[in-house]
């Protein structure tokens, strides 16, 4: 069942199976990691084990000794202030109050990185925590599901387009009648 705050590993999940790559535990990089290529791109897909709010080390550790710049990190995360289903891409930014964005960017001292965040609502919710790790209600099942699939779809648009192309194509408001 998923989690609001596991919906960027189901996205890189999706990933792995559409390529059929296995996500294999590295102790190394505290991290389920898998590479090779997305469509005739090649990839690197992780899954940082480490807590949520301690990922921007095992990203930090990862780029710099595979080599990866900034300008080939997308981040995959939960977000929200997003309404449920909602994708929004961006090139660069803040964390908008994410604890694991926050940590990606303290560990690699800037924002400069893209980020795909995925909308599963609950801002203003009482309990923020007790939201992002409940499972979702059943009536926003297809929801979700269509929202992953559009975010893979979404990252796959990115590596052949380009950030802005992907951003004109993907940060439109959900319309929830078409589910």
């Amino acid at each position: 069942m998923h989690t609001p705050h596991n919906m960027g590993f189901a996205v890189v999940d999706r990933l792995a199976e559409r390529f059929d790559l296995r996500l294999r535990r590295s102790f190394r990089f505290r991290a389920r990691m898998a590479g090779g290529s997305l469509d005739g791109i090649p990839a690197a897909l992780a899954e940082p084990t480490a807590y949520m709010n301690l990922s921007g080390p095992v990203v930090a550790s990862i780029m710099r000794r595979r080599g990866f710049s900034a300008e080939s990190l997308l981040v995959v995360a939960d977000d929200v202030n997003l309404p449920e289903g909602q994708l929004r891409i961006r090139p660069r930014g803040s964390s908008g109050g994410h604890k694991g964005l926050q940590s990606v960017i303290d560990s690699l001292g800037h924002d400069n990185f893209a980020r795909l965040r995925l909308g599963v609502g609950g801002a203003g919710a009482a309990d923020l925590a007790g939201h992002v790790l409940a499972p979702f209600a059943s009536e926003a099942a297809a929801l979700i599901e269509n929202m992953i699939t559009r975010a893979v779809e979404a990252v796959m648009f990115l590596l052949k387009n380009g950030v802005e192309a992907a951003m004109n194509a993907f940060n439109k408001p959900i319309r929830k009648e078409i589910l």
